[in-house]
């Protein structure tokens, strides 16, 4: 118990995301200094949609396995829980099987006999349609509206559970929680919600601790143990070299939230608006004043699926009259690449597209830059030909070769050669994929649309 704070949850905070890397020595010294349940995310939609609509992990499945054996190996040594969200990065029912067998052959092989409780919360699209047609979806921005084909289009579709299902699995007796797709901040907030602890703190806890110890003076470093009250939490560092600070701690509100004063969650929202943060020593921080302001129950919808297919093409460019006009001369190359498709191709390239990205100019944001910049050294272009097949898409490329390896910055100038790093130039990057859903579904109970399977222990699964 900690004595400054008595009647607290600690929960230890391994890693920002399984997979990322998990300190062993760390843990144990969390679990030391009573840590009463393991929990930390999985997963998110930071890299984009592809891990939803193919239902793959970012992360290797050696990373995932080494991480999840410390942290099982920790949880059977010390019988606390361990509870982990999103799994699998998109947390839809095939990236949480993929983690299950993950678990279950490290049980195997360390003799382990874990009572597991699966998380499900993938969506069925006709469900959807039907709750959408009764009017209890609505959109979030950029989203303008809810359109019924929208469900179906999606490979997978995931609804984003609140603490509830991992109180409920702990409830039953899970020693480890495996979710599907959950809000990074509710599977933290979990257990001390469970054991009492005030909802605003528990979620201001649970938003500090997301992702570990980037709420730290050291960034990378792995972990951090949050002691949550009634009314307050505090933070520590695990890494010995890192220290929590009320800039450090306060700051992680901004982190992927709109608002660095309100955060929305299932059931409600997270108000720090009076939030205070005191520094008990170099090391903890203190937080007291948050607030959790209730509010009819929904879980987020992500939705998403696969699109078209793209071939790359790259050159470096260093001629200073290309240099001395950037915009102008990716303009007219994309003018001439695209009239050279239609003329050579016709109706064989379909609907395609062509994009240019000057790298070292404004690839990464695409604003227009002031003209009194100072021109760069040099550029790195990127083609990207976007259509219905690969074939398609790298003989867009080909055809568009010539163009784009020897466009002149004036036709009256002679052909020029740009610096091309491959061989052959075209680069197929295979199928793209996009969001379909960012919308929000009304639920008369946070379990509604959650399933959840036990695993007994000794029991073998395989997906």
């Amino acid at each position: 118990m900690n004595p400054r704070m008595p009647a607290t949850t600690s929960i230890l905070v391994p890693t920002g995301a399984l997979g990322a890397g998990v300190d062993e020595a760390q843990v144990a010294a969390g679990i030391a200094a009573g840590a009463q349940a393991i929990a930390c995310d999985a997963g998110s939609t930071d890299s984009g949609p592809a891990y939803l609509a193919t239902g793959l992990c970012k992360y290797s499945r050696s990373a995932i396995k080494s991480d999840l054996r410390i942290l099982m190996l920790a949880q059977a040594e010390a019988g606390i829980p361990l509870l982990i969200g999103s799994c699998g990065t998109s947390g839809c029912d095939m990236a949480l099987d993929w983690t299950r067998d993950i678990a279950l052959e490290i049980a195997r092989e360390n003799a382990l006999k874990p009572r597991i409780a699966l998380l499900y919360s993938e969506q069925d699209a006709a469900l959807l349609a039907r709750r959408a047609a009764e009017g209890r979806i609505a959109p979030l921005a950029p989203m303008t509206g809810v359109d019924p084909a929208l469900f179906g289009a999606c490979s997978h579709i995931v609804a984003l559970m609140g603490p509830e299902p991992y109180m409920a699995a702990i409830e039953a007796g899970a020693d480890i929680v495996l979710g599907g797709r959950t809000t990074d901040t509710a599977v933290l907030a979990a257990l001390p919600l469970m054991r009492g602890a005030g909802a605003g703190a528990a979620w201001h806890a649970g938003k500090t601790a997301e992702c570990g110890g980037l709420c730290t003076t050291h960034a990378r470093a792995d972990g951090v143990m949050i002691r949550v009250g009634a009314d307050v939490f505090e933070v520590e560092p695990l890494a010995g070299d890192a220290r929590c600070t009320p800039a450090t701690v306060a700051a992680h509100m901004l982190y992927e939230n709109s608002d660095p004063l309100l955060l929305h969650e299932p059931g409600g929202a997270l108000d720090v608006s009076a939030a205070r943060y005191e520094a008990l020593d170099d090391r903890v921080v203190r937080v007291a004043g948050s607030r959790f302001v209730p509010a009819p129950y929904t879980m987020k919808l992500e939705g998403a699926c696969a699109g078209g297919w793209q071939t790359l093409m790259l050159v470096g460019i260093q001629d200073r009259a290309v240099l001395a006009d950037i915009d102008g001369f990716i303009a007219r190359m994309h003018e001439a690449l695209v009239e050279r498709v239609r003329r050579m191709m016709g109706a064989e390239a379909g609907d395609f597209d062509i994009s240019l990205r000057p790298y070292g100019w404004n690839a990464v944001d695409g604003r227009s830059v002031e003209a009194t910049a100072a021109r760069p050294r040099e550029i790195g272009l990127l083609f990207v030909a976007t259509a219905s097949s690969q074939q398609i898409a790298t003989q867009i490329a080909k055809t568009c070769n010539p163009s784009f390896f020897h466009f002149p910055v004036r036709q009256e100038m002679g052909m020029p050669s740009y610096a091309f790093p491959f061989s052959p130039a075209e680069i197929e990057r295979g199928q793209v994929y996009e969001f379909k859903l960012n919308h929000v579904v009304q639920v008369s109970d946070p379990l509604e649309l959650v399933r959840t399977v036990f695993i007994e222990p000794g029991e073998q699964v395989h997906g």
